[in-house]
């Protein structure tokens, strides 16, 4: 402003002491109440006065000192017993008397404020939309991880480890710095160590900007399409639709959309068990502490909670291995990780709706990996190989029998 000021002296005649106003309200700038807006008037004042050429640059310069002058009077219910306000009211005086301005007369507009930069402008549009938000940072798409609970429970990790697990009671699937799901699970039959997820807890934390915490409960035969507090979305925040529910199938699926962080969440119900697939941000999923450590979708299960799929489950007879594997291969011809967990499950529980528990899994796994060849996982299991590994040795003892009768 003290440029401004000093450019227009040579036309005009100006007390000295108008300076001394002028400094003091570049010393007071950073005092000025937030809901002062003198300074907005003293910025439109020097926009308006920069350059000024030609014949008629005195009455240009009368119209910018009325128009300051109206600007000031806007704001004088916020800014009394503001200093730079009241310098600024008393230089316009001296200044419409030292150039014979009269008070009433037309007015310079303003000039429009210079757009923010580009960042700050998608920034404060579209903060809420991680994809967008990460691929302007780096120029480049995220990354996402996929990690599923399903049946028994078995567990697909992050890194596309695969256990099941006995895991009774409530355990962690993730705990970050945005979100938090936990699954509770009983025994599928009494007295086996197999178990099935029958409640599933889910905390969208809050994020200033976007939403506030939603929370969002299931239970075997109550699958909301809602949050706990009966919404649907986020909030009223500006971001709150960037959080959103939909049902796909009533009572047993619906699909949770995290825009603003990168994520989508499927919870089905099949038979009397609960699954939890989930696509997220490899940096959302990462955003956790030390004593964060305990996630299954993370570091899956605790080795003392390991089950292999190969041993012989604990089953009732109500179903037969022979007729599980019929039908699993049904709903998934491919026999990979997720068809042995489908056999599994049905031997074990004697529900046959455990091969849509399977099956469901495998879906969502179709559409949440990032890498499609990862899709179908192959694992030996522990009984197969010792199977493999009693023949083996047999084959090899057999000779050695033969060689000792030679000799004895």
């Amino acid at each position: 402003m003290g440029e401004a000021t000093y450019s227009t002296r040579s036309c005009h005649s100006i007390k000295p002491g108008f300076f001394i106003k002028t400094l003091l309200l570049l010393l007071f700038f950073r005092h000025v109440s937030s809901n002062c807006k003198i300074l907005r008037c003293n910025s439109e004042y020097v926009a308006s006065t920069l350059n000024l050429r030609g014949p008629n640059k005195n009455a240009a310069y009368c119209n910018a000192l009325r128009s300051y002058s109206r600007c000031t009077r806007r704001t004088a219910r916020t800014c009394r017993g503001n200093l730079v306000y009241h310098s600024a009211v008393h230089g316009i005086e001296d200044l419409m008397i030292q150039n014979n301005c009269s008070k009433e007369g037309p007015t310079s507009l303003p000039r429009p404020p210079v757009p923010a930069p580009n960042r700050q402008t998608f920034a404060s549009l579209d903060i809420c939309d991680y994809e967008k938000s990460f691929a302007y940072k780096h120029g480049r798409p995220p990354t996402y991880q996929h990690c599923s609970t399903f049946g028994d429970p078995h567990v697909r990790t992050f890194r596309d480890e695969f256990h099941t697990c006995r895991v009774e009671g409530s355990w962690p699937l993730l705990d970050n710095n945005y979100l938090f799901a936990q699954a509770t699970s009983y025994p599928v039959a009494k007295g086996s160590n197999a178990t099935a997820t029958t409640k599933l807890t889910i905390i969208f934390k809050n994020m200033r900007e976007c939403i506030d915490q939603k929370v969002y409960k299931a239970e075997v035969d109550n699958v909301p399409a809602a949050f706990e507090d009966g919404s649907v979305n986020g909030g009223e925040r500006p971001g709150g639709n960037s959080l959103s529910i939909h049902e796909r199938m009533p009572g047993q699926h619906v699909e949770i959309q995290a825009a603003y962080i990168g994520t989508t969440i499927a919870v089905r119900q099949a038979g009397k068990q609960l699954s939890f697939s989930i696509r997220v941000a490899e940096e959302v999923a990462q955003s956790f502490t030390e004593e964060q450590d305990l996630q299954l979708c993370v570091g899956g299960c605790p080795l003392s909670q390991r089950i292999s799929r190969s041993e012989c489950p604990c089953s009732d007879g109500t179903i037969s291995a022979q007729k599980a594997q019929r039908l699993c291969k049904e709903k998934l011809p491919v026999e990979d990780i997720y068809f042995q967990s489908c056999v599994f499950d049905v031997v074990t529980s004697g529900d046959a709706n455990f091969t849509l528990a399977a099956r469901g899994a495998l879906e969502d796994a179709k559409v949440f990996l990032p890498d499609a060849k990862k899709l179908h996982l192959f694992q030996s299991g522990a009984a197969s190989w010792s199977s493999s590994s009693s023949i083996f040795l047999l084959l090899l003892f057999i000779p050695i029998v033969s060689i000792l009768q030679q000799h004895f």
